[in-house]
């Protein structure tokens, strides 16, 4: 996924020669993909009962959900570096001894601090296995179709993971308490380890780059200052400025130094060209929008519109099946409309599907919801898919690699940013919005403007009709907060839909291959007399054409022969 080299450090005949089963290799490789997509968003229904567990406030709770993305997305780049230097298969195995300690941690957590520790250990689990994914797919798929159809799946079991999370989500937390759907993980990691000690092949790259660790520091620790800036901005907490001031100068510090390496983690070159940077933009944008609004609106259904956990992932289901056919039939209406059309047709899909919620209220009939859902899915996924192929088209197949590393790294920007930043517009617009009510403590509710799910659970503790009015007035100021999200996020696409369309061509043309250089025509010769004229050194100064011309005469200047008299016959 982000260490995309033609080196492999392993000769091409030997994944199929050795007996490399490549296709158990591919089901292996996806499984494991499956487990960390699954993992970004399987929280996102289970979020109610955590809260009610826990009690975390609204800060502590964004932590537990986008800590994971935000850990993975600096991470995945240094830790492509590092697969290629000491071995893929020994990073996959680390990671899934690291995936599954940090599982454990995250079911048996306390407090909330505990959760979002195990959580971030998760991200590190998760980015060591993800870069390396892709690089042995590359190596056991020698055949080029078969190569494409192999990344065809493994692009398919990343979006299906990430849709069909909530749903796992949601069935286990229906029946179980909501640690299970991390201590799930290790019934399958377990197989997983002894089948990957077996099944994947060792690959290294026979000459590897330095790992630079100050790189890897910076970018990892200006994308949290910068979340955590973001996220305590809605509470008015004095250090939010401070924070955002030092996350955005770290990773202005990464960018500099990135352009002075001369194998960078990021290759910050690439954004020279329009069409990579706004292919980069969508893909960003496109997964900031879903994402963030697929926590509020998985917490809707619960706490607004009073959905089991189970029926929640259920309503969400047409979100997945949407997305799926989406990624069917997204490369044939590439073929037929062009990049540009389907880049800003799918954010302008998206964009209208989400309008109707601006009008949804603390009922709901299922057929709208279903249709939003459905529109969003097929909309992101097809601008998705015009965004990666604009990306790819745009780097040369030198850079294939660094490319790929930054789509990577935008999608799990986007994730986790997505998560911060439309989560504290939603406490932004919340807190002041829950107003006092008579009969209800003031202790009460300033606790209750914490969340919704915390008014929920003081509520309870009320008698009865105080309770009631507090989970009603909470109630309509969640869905006053989720109107004001899901304008940033209309505004968001719509600005997206429009810069597609203005800076992409109709149809982005294929990248032509490099033609044989030509050797440049030597210039005339100027007469001679003037060549005889300019002094050596002056011509040994002057610019290369101007100097070979004139160097020129005396080059084709035939050889001296000395003369000698003809033969006459005796």
């Amino acid at each position: 996924m982000l260490t995309i080299t033609t080196g492999t450090g392993v000769d091409r005949r030997d994944a199929r020669d050795a007996g490399v089963n490549r296709w158990a290799v591919l089901a292996l490789l996806c499984f494991s993909l499956l487990l960390i997509a699954v993992d970004a968003t399987v929280l996102h229904v289970a979020v109610p009962a955590l809260a009610k567990a826990l009690a975390p406030t609204s800060v502590e709770q964004l932590w537990i959900i986008d800590v994971y993305s935000l850990v993975v997305a600096p991470l995945l780049l240094t830790f492509g570096t590092l697969g290629d230097r000491y071995g893929r298969k020994r990073l996959i195995l680390l990671g899934y001894a690291v995936f599954g300690l940090a599982s454990l941690s995250a079911a048996f957590a306390a407090t909330p601090l505990a959760l979002i520790l195990s959580r971030a250990a998760l991200g590190v689990g998760g980015a060591m296995i993800m870069p390396s994914t892709l690089s042995l797919i590359r190596q056991v798929f020698t055949d080029r179709q078969e190569r494409a159809l192999a990344l065809g799946v493994w692009s398919a079991v990343a979006a299906a993971g990430a849709a069909v999370g909530p749903l796992i989500g949601g069935v286990l937390v229906e029946h179980f308490r909501w640690g299970v759907v991390f201590l799930i993980n290790l019934p399958l990691l377990v197989p997983a380890f002894f089948a990957a000690l077996r099944l994947l092949p060792e690959s290294r790259d026979p000459d590897p780059h330095r790992w630079d660790w100050q790189s890897a520091v910076l970018s990892t620790l200006g994308v949290l200052g910068l979340a955590f800036g973001v996220k305590v901005t809605g509470s008015g907490d004095p250090r939010a400025l401070l924070a955002l001031a030092a996350g955005v100068a770290l990773l202005w510090v990464f960018v500099r130094r990135q352009r002075r390496l001369a194998h960078p983690l990021l290759d910050v070159g690439l954004f020279a060209d329009r069409g990579f940077s706004v292919g980069v933009a969508c893909v960003m944008l496109a997964i900031f929008a879903l994402v963030g609004l697929q926590l509020m609106l998985a917490q809707y259904l619960q706490l607004v519109l009073g959905d089991s956990p189970l029926e929640a992932g259920a309503r969400m289901l047409p979100l997945m099946l949407a997305a799926m056919a989406g990624g069917l039939v997204g490369a044939r209406l590439l073929h037929r409309v062009g990049v540009r059309a389907a880049m800003g047709g799918g954010l302008a899909l998206t964009a209208l599907s989400l309008l109707p919620t601006l009008w949804f209220g603390q009922t709901l009939d299922a057929i709208p919801l279903a249709l939003c859902f459905t529109g969003i899915g097929f909309g992101v996924e097809v601008a998705l898919l015009a965004a990666s192929d604009t990306i790819l088209a745009a780097a040369p197949e030198e850079r294939a690699g660094g490319a790929a590393g930054i789509e990577e790294t935008a999608y799990e920007l986007g994730a986790g940013l997505g998560v911060a930043v439309l989560g504290t517009v939603t406490t932004a617009v919340y807190a002041p919005g829950l107003r006092a009510l008579p009969g209800v403590p003031a202790e009460d509710m300033s606790e209750a403007r914490e969340s919704l799910s915390v008014a929920a659970h003081v509520a309870a503790r009320l008698p009865a009709e105080p309770g009631h009015r507090l989970l009603d007035a909470a109630r309509e100021a969640f869905v006053s907060a989720l109107h004001s999200t899901v304008l940033v996020s209309l505004a968001l696409l719509s600005l997206t839909a429009l810069l597609a369309v203005l800076a992409i061509p109709r149809r982005t043309p294929a990248r032509p291959a490099q033609a044989p250089r030509v050797p440049r025509p030597r210039p005339a010769a100027p007469p001679a007399w003037l060549a005889r004229r300019v002094p050596r050194r002056l011509r040994d100064r002057l610019p290369l054409p101007l100097g070979e011309s004139l160097r020129a005469p005396s080059r084709r200047r035939a050889p001296h022969r000395p003369h000698t008299p003809p033969r006459h016959p005796r």
